[in-house]
């Protein structure tokens, strides 16, 4: 555990100051999350006008090793990751080698979407805002634990069909981040991850992080991920290589350096009297591109919020009469969340290293102790009551689909019959095969995506995943043709991140 701040009695913020009240009930609120939220471990880190005011770890970094969380741990980041490659690319703008309104193609002619006009209007800041008409997460199946390239998705990437006209709603994408980064590259000449280290991790000063899981240093302290089970066991789980999507979300980084981050952010990208980007690029990232609505959930829960949008990189909204600038990041069994007040240049950046809401909740809490005084921790609040409600609303959707069940019913054909190889237009092959108590799916592209398919109902398998991750169970149904032949399945698995119903495999 690591307390910088206590020692002193206040920082200034605005016309208020930063208390040691006000971080002794953080630090609080962290202990009695680990506890009420079953979370592996919890790591802080706060600036203030251009310092690291106080940092702080509760918990394990492993549960089945102990190993105490630290502030220079590394976990995770995901998609902290897209600022990284927004401020790469202010730099090649403030260098004179791209505008943001260049078009995509004249960088990466072979480049595709949905649309011819949507294809040749496409710009880069577009890239960077989710606008381009694609729904949120569209097309992460074609990335997420593939072994297909990063441009082979972006080759794939035309068949996504979109759901809201171009340039019109809000729709978090990951791809075209891939597609930002292919830029960098077709520009500087260099690997996107050699642009983002030189340019600035390094400058940064932030030397311990890393940009893809195989340059992990065993010797470092790392964070590990975790699942946790139906039963409430926290469960360590392999990670899961990002690099086919890096420009959109592969740094791991420990909160330590992400404070380092936060301040040169705070700072309009200066470091002492160098500048990483001018000025006027941190103005064009952290304006509204794209308007987000402010829910009704929003206006019940945070009555100060009265707008919310995106920039190129940053999410933006208003906060008790500040504007915020920030950014989650989900990764498998690692969430983090970020949080920037640039009227009052503090920084707050959380991380936890299991599937949790956490860090969100308490950016928020966080906030409202430093701005509003407000001790209550209203959001983690509610994930506390959330959490014992979605215990019991687990068991109630468990007995709702069991009483959907239409029993006593088989399959129309011999389980033989429907082993085989089913390919997407989009996605590639999956296989069916043979086991011992019903039958066997593959993703090929994907080898992470393993499961059994036991028989539900007529033609339709429920599917449980042979790996432990992040995804819950779901079903697949097989279609038959007129002539009473296995004709196709689809895939179906409920869940916030990757959109199943997208594909529909044909047999070959």
């Amino acid at each position: 555990m690591v307390l910088l701040a206590f020692g002193h009695s206040s920082f200034v913020i605005g016309q208020t100051a930063i208390k040691s009240k006000q971080l002794s009930s953080i630090d609080k609120s962290m202990s009695r999350a680990v506890e009420s939220m079953n979370l592996p471990s919890l790591s802080v880190a706060i600036v203030h006008d251009g310092e690291l005011i106080w940092s702080q770890s509760y918990g394990t970094l492993d549960v089945n090793s102990e190993a105490p969380a630290t502030p220079e741990a590394l976990y995770a980041v995901a998609s902290n990751t897209k600022a990284f490659t927004s401020a790469a690319l202010a730099q090649l703008v403030d260098a004179g080698k791209i505008e943001w309104d260049d078009r995509v193609t004249d960088y990466l002619p072979s480049f595709k979407l949905y649309d011819a006009y949507v294809t040749s209007e496409l710009r880069i800041r577009d890239l960077l805002c989710h606008r381009s008409g694609l729904a949120t997460f569209s097309g992460d199946l074609l990335w997420y634990g593939s072994t297909w390239t990063a441009e082979e998705v972006l080759e794939k990437a035309q068949h996504l069909q979109p759901t809201s006209s171009f340039r019109t709603e809000f729709g978090y994408q990951n791809i075209l981040y891939i597609a930002a980064g292919k830029i960098i590259e077709t520009v500087t000449g260099q690997p996107w991850k050699k642009c983002i280290q030189d340019s600035l991790l390094t400058r940064v000063g932030m030397g311990q992080s890393a940009l893809s899981i195989l340059d992990l240093d065993p010797t470092q302290t790392i964070a590990q991920p975790h699942n946790e089970t139906s039963e409430g066991n926290l469960v360590p789980i392999e990670w899961v290589n990002w690099d086919n999507m890096a420009p959109a979300g592969a740094l791991l980084a420990s909160v330590a350096d992400m404070a380092k981050w936060m301040v040169v952010q705070l700072d309009s990208g200066r470091i002492a009297d160098k500048r990483l980007w001018n000025q006027a690029q941190t103005q064009q990232m952290w304006s509204m591109h794209t308007p987000i609505p402010v829910s009704n959930w929003y206006r019940s829960k945070m009555p100060s919020m009265h707008f919310r949008g995106y920039g190129l990189g940053w999410e933006m909204a208003t906060l008790h009469g500040r504007k915020i600038v920030g950014h989650s990041g989900g990764y498998d069994g690692m969430i983090s969340r970020q949080m920037l007040v640039p009227e009052e240049k503090i920084g707050v950046f959380i991380v936890t290293n299991t599937n949790s809401s956490v860090p969100w909740a308490l950016g928020y809490d966080f906030l409202d102790v430093l701005l509003d005084g407000n001790y209550d921790f209203d959001m983690l609040t509610f994930l506390e009551s959330n959490r014992i409600e979605e215990n019991a609303n687990r068991s109630k959707e468990l007995e709702i689909m069991e009483a959907t069940r239409v029993q006593d019913t088989k399959p129309s054909h011999p389980l033989s019959d429907f082993v085989g190889s089913y390919t997407d237009s989009m996605y590639g092959s999956i296989e069916i095969t043979a086991a011992k108590d019903g039958l066997g799916l593959q993703f090929i592209q994907t080898p992470l995506f393993k499961a059994e398919l036991k028989h539900w109902h007529y033609d339709t398998f429920q599917l449980n995943w042979s790996e432990q991750m992040m995804l819950p169970s779901g079903m697949v149904h097989f279609t038959i043709d007129a002539m009473g032949k296995v004709e196709a399945l689809d895939v179906n698995v409920p869940n916030p991140d990757f959109d199943f119903t997208e594909l529909h495999f044909v047999r070959d």
